[in-house]
Parts: structure tokens; sequence; C-alpha cells
């Protein structure tokens, strides 16, 4: 059975409103009975605003009434019509057709930066299959020369929450982070500076 909101305060509004007793307010409420008592003795939620839960839509008239003629039975919770928030389906997601010529970019940088990643973790962090994920380490990718290693983070593919515990689960599968050497084009010609000091 589902409680409540706020169960505490709904349990200030039922003592102070009606005529249950602590055991039919303290089930409803999911509290234990002693501290419905203490609430009647104004020991606990001193000042405590009740809320009403019929107000709230969490009881009706009738079904308090029914409960103060009888003292066995129990407070049952309305049913609300309306709908509860529905989690996110741990399945892959779905990816835009515009970004999906992104996932090569994402797929080198992870390649580069987080190599403890498992192909299979990196093929569910990005939604892409294993093929792509060995064209683009063997460099035999299709659009290898216009990849630009790209976070998967800023290119809106993954969460950075969801990144970071895949990089939690590769380190603790014993997969250590590597060196991985820059590539000779990635390596940015610098001009060297006359030292003007050597003469000195």
């Amino acid at each position: 059975m589902s409680k409540p909101l706020m169960p505490q305060a709904t349990a200030v509004w039922l003592v102070e409103n009606t005529g249950l007793s602590f055991l039919q307010i303290g089930d409803f409420c999911d509290l234990h009975e002693l501290e419905i008592q203490a609430i009647a003795d104004e020991e606990v939620a001193v000042g405590m605003q009740g809320i009403d839960p019929v107000i709230n839509g969490q009881l009706t008239r009738e079904e308090i009434a029914r409960c103060e003629s009888d003292p066995s039975t129990r407070l049952k919770i309305a049913q609300s019509d309306i709908p509860q928030p529905v989690a996110r389906p741990q399945g892959p997601r779905y990816t835009p057709l515009s970004r999906r010529q992104e996932k090569p970019d994402a797929i080198a940088w992870i390649l580069r930066h987080h190599p403890e990643l498992s192909d299979a973790q990196l093929g569910r962090l990005i939604g892409t299959t294993k093929p792509t994920i060995n064209a683009v380490r063997d460099r035999t990718h299709r659009n290898m020369p216009n990849l630009r290693p790209r976070s998967p983070v800023e290119l809106g593919l993954c969460s950075h929450d969801d990144l970071a515990q895949a990089i939690e689960k590769g380190l603790k599968a014993g997969r250590q982070p590597q060196l991985v050497e820059a590539l000779p084009e990635e390596v940015p010609n610098l001009p060297t500076m006359p030292d003007p000091f050597k003469d000195a």
C-alpha cells in the first residue's frame, strides 16, 4: 500500500481533526502507534502545521467516517488519477539521426582518454556496435580522415554521471588507464623561441 505524502504532518491533522485511534493513524501514516501518541501529547511535532489528506486527495470523508465507527478497520489511501512518474528504461537510448554521425568522434575520444573501458561498456554507454569501435581503433573507419575526438558528454550522447560510473566499473574490473601516445598529426607545431639568456 502506498503511503501519504508528509506522513507526520498528515498524522498531526488526523489527531487534531478526527476520532481515529492511534493505531489507525499510525498504520495509515506508516508511523509507530507511540509516535502518534507523542504527537497527541504534544511531545513531538510541536507547532507543526497539519496537512489535510482530504484536500490532498489521499483520503475521503467517507473513509474517515467508516474507520471512526469501527476501530478495527484500517484506512485505505484513495487512488489518484494523476499519472505516476515512470522510471527511465535501462536499455539503449534513442539517438537522433543528426547525432549518429558523431558517435565515431566520441568513440575516438574514449579510446584515447579512457582505455580502461571495455568494448561492451563503450557500446552500452554511447549506443554503438563492436564493429564500429574496432573500425575506429584500427583506423579503418570510412570517415577516419574527418574524425575529431570529442567527449560524448559534450556531444550529448551520455551524461557525465553515466561516463563516471562506466570509468569506475572499468577500474574496479582491474583495467588500468594507459598512456596513449598522441598521433603525429595531433601534435601542434609550436614555434621555437630563442633563449634570451643563452648568450649571457
